[in-house]
């Protein structure tokens, strides 16, 4: 009997210190909130001096954060940067060549090791990770590239680019949803956010929008302040008028609740603007999305943490490879939660240190045949890796990458392509898997369009009377 009493006690203060940890973890580690954007501009906001689109509440974080002026996606079109954001990895490394590649399983993501560390983990919104391209459509609870198999215990998501009122799958199950679908997302997430708290558990949500990705269809509310403009731009900066409210929305609840203080909103875009939206997209930058000039992948992001990070705006150069290495050094994870070669780090110095001006580890991209590395004020640039001809362009007094510098500087112009070429050495090493355990890539690639995937069509003709699956499904059928 007293040995039954001894364990019975045992296994109550076993639980009892469990809960406590949990609870203590809940109040000291920070919840954490990623929001992205797709296809948001550089210059689409008007803390940066948008001329007509006005975002009251991006405004209000970039006032009440850290606003970066030189951040960057990591890739110039969508699933790179996502990938990137999940691994602190260029994309090339991971699987994810370009838009509609999925993530490679073999790679240790963020939600993952935030899972394992206690957090209650949610995704909401484009995923476009699980190698199918086309309009999003909702995820197979079987899917093997699904949220949930990357460490997102709640998921309410679908394949891609999604409109108003969509068709998503909830952890599987596909349900319609009416509503923009900033709203619809940002409202999936304080559910889970108010989950979590009840749980007493810190959360780590991810929001990726579907706007202002085409097909670009804003309320008539959203857009009438732009309807001076053309249709597709009135749309396009309606369905961010939209997304702002969104943010609004999230903030106020988090003030609700009383954890406002301790939780992280990163906010950022997945790529450069659009080339045919007025007025631009990127400012005075050059080059659009799918470009690795500065208006392909700079992109408009701000950090809000009201418990230890103070307003203020800095040019220190930053990407989305930083997400992953900045959230594990705020939470103390070990190293071994991510997967080496890390391209990205640390941003903790940054707001903790108000004399750092310069970045330890220059920022590399890849894209199809082009490249490109950022080393502060200098940034080197080439269309053809294979070709060795590279621009040098110094950003600090030409932002506007408008004159190639290599002749006044070319002991900095050899030193970065030097830099470039063995960095991109180790990137074509990872392709071959050799930073696995397994030494090889053990995942098959996929990168198809749903239309033809074998486990939708028994939807397509149901589909097929929907508008934003109509002209895809009909044109899938005459090929």
């Amino acid at each position: 009997m007293i040995k039954i009493l001894l364990k019975i006690a045992i296994t109550i203060a076993f639980f009892s210190c469990n809960n406590q940890k949990q609870k203590q973890s809940a109040e000291t580690n920070p919840n954490i909130i990623l929001i992205m954007t797709d296809d948001q501009g550089w210059a689409q906001t008007s803390y940066n001096n948008h001329p007509v689109l006005k975002t009251p509440n991006l405004d209000s974080m970039a006032a009440n954060g850290l606003r970066f002026d030189r951040f960057y996606a990591a890739g110039p079109v969508c699933s790179p940067t996502r990938a990137s954001v999940l691994t602190g990895r260029t994309h090339d490394r991971t699987g994810v060549f370009t838009h509609g590649f999925a993530l490679r399983r073999q790679e240790k993501t963020l939600s993952k090791a935030l899972n394992n560390a206690g957090y209650a983990t949610g995704h909401f919104g484009k995923w476009h990770l699980n190698g199918l391209r086309g309009p999003g459509v909702p995820i197979f609870a079987d899917d093997i590239y699904n949220p949930g198999a990357f460490g997102f215990e709640d998921w309410v998501s679908v394949t891609n680019f999604f409109d108003i009122d969509p068709l998503m799958s909830d952890n599987g199950d596909f349900k319609q949803f009416n509503g923009t679908t900033s709203e619809i997302i940002a409202s999936q997430a304080i559910e889970f956010i108010e989950k979590s708290k009840a749980d007493q558990k810190p959360f780590f949500a991810v929001i990726w929008d579907g706007s202002p990705h085409r097909p670009m269809i804003a309320t008539e509310e959203d857009k009438a302040p732009y309807n001076h403009l053309n249709e597709k731009s009135a749309n396009q900066l309606g369905e961010i008028v939209a997304f702002d409210r969104s943010v609004g929305m999230i903030r106020e609840k988090l003030r609700q609740l009383n954890i406002a203080s301790n939780t992280i909103i990163w906010f950022c875009s997945d790529n450069g603007g659009l080339h045919d939206i007025e007025p631009s997209t990127v400012g005075n930058l050059r080059g659009f999305k799918g470009s690795l000039y500065e208006g392909g992948i700079r992109v408009p992001a701000i950090i809000e943490w009201p418990a230890k990070v103070k307003p203020a705006i800095t040019k220190y150069p930053a990407s989305t490879m930083d997400i992953f290495p900045t959230i594990a050094n705020i939470i103390q994870l070990p190293d071994t939660v991510m997967l080496q070669p890390q391209d990205g780090q640390s941003l903790v110095k940054v707001w903790q240190d108000e004399d750092i001006a310069e970045r330890d580890k220059p920022i590399p991209f890849r894209y199809r045949n082009g490249g490109a590395l950022v080393n502060n004020n200098f940034k080197i640039f080439t269309e053809n890796r294979d070709s060795g001809i590279y621009q040098l362009y110094k950003l600090s007094s030409d932002p506007l990458e408008s004159t190639n510098v290599a002749e006044q500087y070319p002991e900095m112009y050899e030193s970065m392509i030097s830099t470039y070429e063995k960095w991109d050495q180790t990137v074509n090493n990872s392709i071959k898997g050799l930073d696995y355990p397994e030494g090889v890539v053990t995942d098959s690639s996929r990168d198809h369009t749903w239309m033809k995937d074998p486990r939708y069509q028994p939807y397509l003709d149901e589909w097929a009377k929907r508008w934003e699956y109509k002209e895809r499904i009909e044109r899938s059928r005459r090929q």
